[in-house]
This record gives structure tokens, C-alpha cells and sequence, in this order.
């Protein structure tokens, strides 16, 4: 028996900027892979086309990611105002497009405004959400209309700066569970339009912050050297 097998894994906290196009269970499973974790999971989904941090835990340390879960968020994007997805992000195609010459600066806060302190929002048909135990993007594709209950969130700033309009950058904080897409799509239907997110950024969980997250390809190596192994994968 290999004598590894009866040291505690004590684990560790991972911080990976996560990249664009890989879900978070991507990233996870390349980890346990490539750096022979036993056991690890992440703290905080983020969507396939997002960037930005993601916590991992590994071993022992698992035990805190509902903790991880549980703290403030911080982000930054791009809306762009006058089209839609079904997403609400570019996973999906235009299907529909609004006016915007209607749209002054005033309308745009009195919108930020609403978006404002504990809300109710309804989470995208393209989402992780379970409905009747299915994921509710999985019944999407499927063209299925499904009931989504409301939940409370707090979104405790919200700036904007609309200086390339249509397209509008913003900066969010925000409690565990917020949709950052669900904003976005209501958002551009509190101003009279719609919208789609064409860029988001997780920046901040609580007090770990993204300029101290590891690019994943260079961890990997980093892990693989310490553990003396092979590095090319």
C-alpha cells in the first residue's frame, strides 16, 4: 500500500482566474486531474462565458466552501442595450431588438436606482437553477417553459458609466445568489429596451480578490513541479 494513502489531506484554498469559455466544473476537474487531487470542488459558479475568480477547495478544506459561498461578490461587465438573447449573454442568438433613442441619462439611473439594496429577481431560463430536479438551461434548449420562482438578493452598489452607449460598463456588489444576468435583462426593461451582458468579470468573494488568482496553465505547472512530476500537461 502506498504510505501517501494514510496522510490526512489537509488541503488548500485555490484561487484560479477562471478562463473564458470553461465552466467551473472544467476547471475543477482539470485541477484534480493534472495535480492528482483527490478530492476538490469550487465555491461559486460562474458561467462558461465569464472570467474571473474562482475558488477551489481541495481535501479538508472542502468542508468551507459553503462558507466561500456565502460571502460578498464583486463584479465588473458590459451590457449592451437594444437586443436580446434568450441567455441573456452571447451563449445563445439575437431573437429580438428594441429602441434606444428614447433612452436619456436620467432614465438610465432611475434604472440603476431600482436594481438597488434587497430585491427580487427571477433567475435566466439559462441557469443552473433546479427545477423539478432538472437544470433549467437543460429543459432551455429543450424549448420548455418552466416555472421560476422569485428570490431575494442585495445588490449593495451598482455604477454604471454609459460614455460608449449602448453599450454600458458596470461595477456590482452583491449577496450570494445574484444573477448578474437577471440585472442585466431587467435593467434593459426598466429602461424601455432590452439587453444582453456581453462581458463579466468576478473581481472579489469576500476578502480574496482576483489580482491573487493563478492563471490555471501556470498553477498546474507550479503544482506539478512541487509534486515532482511530469509538467507538460
Amino acid at each position: 500500500m502506498d504510505i501517501q494513502e494514510n496522510i490526512p489531506d489537509e488541503g488548500e484554498v485555490i484561487l484560479i482566474d477562471k478562463p473564458l469559455t470553461w465552466t467551473s466544473f472544467d476547471v475543477a476537474n482539470k485541477l484534480k486531474r493534472a495535480c492528482k487531487f483527490k478530492k476538490i470542488g469550487h465555491a461559486g459558479t460562474l458561467d462558461p462565458l465569464a472570467t474571473g475568480l474562482l475558488i477551489l477547495c481541495t481535501g479538508k478544506k472542502t468542508k468551507q466552501i459553503d462558507t466561500f459561498q456565502a460571502q460578498e461578490k464583486e463584479y465588473t461587465g458590459t451590457l449592451v442595450l437594444g437586443k436580446t438573447t434568450p441567455s441573456v449573454d452571447l451563449e445563445t442568438e439575437f431573437d429580438a431588438e428594441f429602441p434606444t433613442d428614447h433612452i436619456t441619462p436620467e432614465i438610465l439611473d432611475a434604472a440603476r436606482r431600482q436594481l438597488m439594496g434587497k430585491i427580487e429577481q427571477v433567475p435566466p431560463i439559462y441557469s443552473a437553477v433546479k427545477v423539478d430536479g432538472e437544470r433549467l438551461y437543460k429543459k432551455a434548449r429543450r424549448g420548455e417553459v418552466a416555472e421560476i420562482k422569485k428570490r431575494q438578493v442585495e445588490i449593495s452598489l451598482f455604477e454604471i458609466d454609459a460614455t460608449h452607449f449602448p453599450t454600458i460598463s458596470f461595477r456590482i456588489i452583491c449577496s450570494k445568489g445574484t444573477y448578474i444576468r437577471s440585472i442585466v435583462r431587467d435593467f434593459g426593461q426598466l429602461a424601455g429596451s432590452g439587453a444582453y451582458m456581453s462581458a463579466l468579470c468576478r473581481t472579489r468573494i469576500g476578502n480574496f480578490e482576483l489580482k491573487d488568482a493563478w492563471e490555471l496553465t501556470a498553477f498546474i505547472h507550479q503544482k506539478r513541479v512541487a509534486l515532482n512530476l511530469e509538467v507538460d500537461e
